[in-house]
């Protein structure tokens, strides 16, 4: 079994070969011992292709994204606009998902070397605070998603606090940060920059809700949010040709999301949740993002997910996954409840604040079940959901 960082020399090789045209696109994944693995990827049809990546596959079946040279070089100087300079990155993520490549090729561009988390352990607050303490240069940035910096915060250590002040910018992606989480980054004095955007726009290109330099955004009639630009990926490896998602218009290269937003009078985007996450319920229809947002304003709830799951009385009924604050769990010291008891009584809470709104099925555990690359794994959550849902 690997142990320590992982080596991603070989990554940074084939990875500037591929954006000089001077070798085949890159994909790159973790085999069963940990140990990093460079493939070369033929792409038909694309000829300055540089790197594959699969899309989480959080909702479906992954996807195989191609970004090409000007897409990643789009992204790396909107970027660096955007936070003002370029400087030394810590990969804190998995590097096989765009945020994790995305490190490597932002350093490229800007001539410097990354420093990589051991993560063979997991993701911890002590592994992070080793590697940020080896970087050397005076501007420094790392990408987390939520789930790790909400790790990060929960009792940090001294020397926790004073490397995350030392960034000059976290940028936090891959899922929607709680506001509490952003209250107490403020409040700590961390410099977090929340960005929205996929594989297929070669990784975040919205950041505190504004577009990057170079990058359009608009909102369709039925809601759905449009990303435009040179950041665009060249398409899927399977279906290069397909219109449903990316589209040109105007000379400008469009990818249709499937999220849903609203911009305001300022300019700035507000991501509603996803398309699919519309729950229509005894004919009424339900926004599983708005019921999350809600169950997670409760004490002892740290994280929550919601889901519609078939029933013969409602059509679909609200079902919820939530995941308990270690305040609430409190197993250590003996007078935590069991999760099935939380469960009903945050049900019976919610009857009495949501009404309708209330799921009728809810599972709680310690934690959210989470994908390689740190996002909700949305469809094993669902899985047991509908299972609960069937057992009653």
């Amino acid at each position: 079994m690997n142990s320590g960082p992982l080596n991603v020399e070989p990554a940074l090789k084939a990875l500037a070969a591929a954006l000089h045209g001077e070798g085949p696109a890159v994909e790159l994944s973790v085999g069963s011992d940990g140990a990093l693995l460079v493939g070369h990827v033929e792409t038909p049809g694309c000829d300055d292709a540089v790197a594959v990546v699969r899309t989480s596959g959080s909702t479906g079946a992954p996807k195989a994204t191609v970004l090409t040279v000007e897409s990643l070089a789009a992204s790396s100087m909107a970027t660096a606009l955007a936070l003002n300079g370029e400087g030394q990155w810590l990969l804190a993520l998995p590097v096989e998902y765009v945020a994790g490549i995305q490190v490597l090729v932002r350093s490229l561009f800007a001539g410097t070397r990354p420093w990589v988390m051991d993560m063979s352990r997991g993701f911890t607050p002590e592994a992070f605070t080793e590697a940020a303490l080896e970087l050397t240069d005076r501007i420094r940035f790392t990408s987390l998603v939520p789930t790790q910096l909400q790790r990060l915060l929960d009792e940090p250590s001294p020397e926790t606090l004073a490397v995350l002040r030392r960034f000059n910018a976290v940028l936090l992606g891959g899922a929607p940060a709680p506001a509490s989480l952003l209250a107490a980054a403020r409040d700590a004095g961390v410099r977090v920059i929340t960005t929205y955007g996929s594989a297929e726009t070669s990784g975040g290109c919205v950041y505190d809700g504004f577009p990057l330099e170079g990058v359009s955004l608009r909102v369709e009639g039925d809601g759905r949010i449009l990303l435009g630009g040179d950041t665009i990926a060249a398409g899927y490896l399977e279906a290069p040709e397909s219109t449903e998602t990316f589209f040109e218009e105007d000379g400008v290269r469009w990818y249709r999301t499937s999220d849903l937003g609203r911009i305001g009078e300022d300019g700035r985007l507000t991501v509603l949740g996803r398309a699919d996450d519309v729950i229509i319920t005894g004919g009424m229809k339900v926004s599983a993002a708005h019921v999350q947002d809600e169950l997670v304003k409760s004490d002892g709830v740290a994280a929550a997910f919601v889901a519609g799951v078939p029933s013969a009385e409602w059509g679909q009924a609200v079902a919820a996954y939530v995941a308990l604050a270690e305040s609430a769990r409190g197993a250590e010291a003996g007078d935590a409840l069991p999760s099935r008891d939380h469960a009903v009584v945050l049900q019976q809470e919610w009857r009495r604040t949501l009404g309708i709104l209330a799921p009728k099925t809810v599972l709680a555990a310690s934690s959210l079940p989470l994908l390689p690359n740190g996002k909700p794994d949305r469809l094993a959550m669902t899985a047991e959901l509908n299972a609960l849902h069937e057992g009653k």
